[in-house]
């Protein structure tokens, strides 16, 4: 695919990285992945032009993935330490189940905050109330 193709496909569907996969036998094994920053780095940056190049050419092979049954600090600890940003999830015989972006982990744990604090307040609530009961 043409880097220009694949960027309007990012473009499109609102992602900052595209998954390459490979299909073989009914089953889709991702195999590289292709990112907007690799764009900007490797391609417009050094003024390389597109049209000379291909996702296949710049798509990153060492390719991060995790299983569908890691637990999200086990994820985020793994993108950490190879430091990406986004991940491409496989079921445990190696197809594709979808892609966990830095953004989704963000957003959970500001979910899991949000709830915590909301307990914090309704058990200070709860004491307040408590305290004002006659005995």
């Amino acid at each position: 695919m043409s880097i220009e193709e694949a960027a309007r496909l990012m473009r499109d569907n609102h992602v900052g990285c595209l998954v390459v996969i490979k299909q073989s036998e009914g089953r889709v094994e991702p195999v590289g992945i292709m990112t907007d920053r690799d764009i900007v780095i490797e391609l417009i940056a050094k003024s390389v032009p597109i049209e000379d190049v291909t996702v296949g050419d710049i798509m990153s092979f060492a390719l991060l993935k995790v299983t569908e049954d890691e637990t999200v600090f086990e994820t985020a600890q793994r993108m950490r330490s190879r430091g990406v940003r986004r991940v491409p999830v496989i079921t445990n015989s190696g197809e594709l189940a979808g892609i966990l972006a830095l953004d989704d982990i963000l957003s959970l744990l500001g979910e899991e905050l949000s709830m915590l604090t909301k307990l914090m307040q309704r058990e200070a609530e709860q004491e307040a109330i408590k305290r004002t009961l006659p005995r």
